[in-house]
């Protein structure tokens, strides 16, 4: 299963809503990709522009569109690419997930009058790909230790988009912090694409404060 369809899971509740607003899931998901494509070595990220280092699929559908999309294009900022992929990355991947018999839907009104579409476990019990995934990073953030590339790129992605309060309850806030620190300055990954994981961190971050600025602003006008 692809880092964004990990991600997406932990950011659902078991009731099937998210656990957190769209503008830090989407872009978390946009990051998931970059961070899929870091990972397989098809990008990397010279003079702070992501390049591609290697056009061969590597299997995952959204991935591989990505890594057209990018060599196609002038070299841009790891927030430029941030941004695009994650337009329409959230549907493509709820849908995928429906597909694959991992969730299903259901749909109801807030206050019998909005309509609300959720995602719930089609199981009804949390997916085992997500109760996974939630413990390797449970397990990375209690342990002391170097962590596996996929789990260290989990942690960077549930940094940024402040998931850790959600999906580490029970840990103490400030270990959860600092540990999370350290992941992401560890050696956890080859130095380069460390490196280009930590922008792409620092990308998402950034997506996620103009997003909310813009619409903050937006509303004030």
């Amino acid at each position: 299963m692809s880092i964004a369809e990990e991600f997406l899971l932990l950011a659902y509740d078991e009731d099937g809503t998210p656990l957190t607003d769209g503008t830090r899931l989407d872009n978390g998901l946009g990051g998931a990709i970059l961070l899929e494509l870091a990972l397989a070595r098809r990008v990397d990220i010279q003079d702070k522009r992501v390049i591609v280092t290697d056009q061969a699929p590597t299997g995952d559908a959204l991935a591989d569109e990505a890594l057209a999309r990018i060599a196609e294009d002038k070299p841009r900022k790891p927030g430029h690419w941030v941004t695009k992929l994650s337009k329409q990355a959230r549907p493509r991947i709820l849908e995928k997930l429906v597909a694959d018999g991992v969730l299903t839907v259901e749909k109801d009104k807030v206050l019998w009058v909005f309509p609300r579409t959720k995602y719930p476990s089609a199981s009804g019990e949390p997916p085992a790909v997500e109760a996974a995934a939630r413990e390797r990073i449970r397990a990375a953030v209690l342990g002391t230790g170097p962590v596996e590339p996929r789990t260290g790129a989990l942690c960077a992605l549930v940094a940024a988009t402040e998931l850790d309060r959600k999906i580490l309850g029970g840990v103490d806030p400030k270990q959860v912090k600092a540990r999370l620190k350290e992941i992401g300055e560890g050696s956890w990954a080859a130095d380069a694409v460390r490196k280009t994981i930590e922008e792409i961190q620092a990308a998402v971050m950034v997506a996620i404060i103009a997003s909310t600025t813009a619409a903050t602003a937006g509303s004030s006008a």
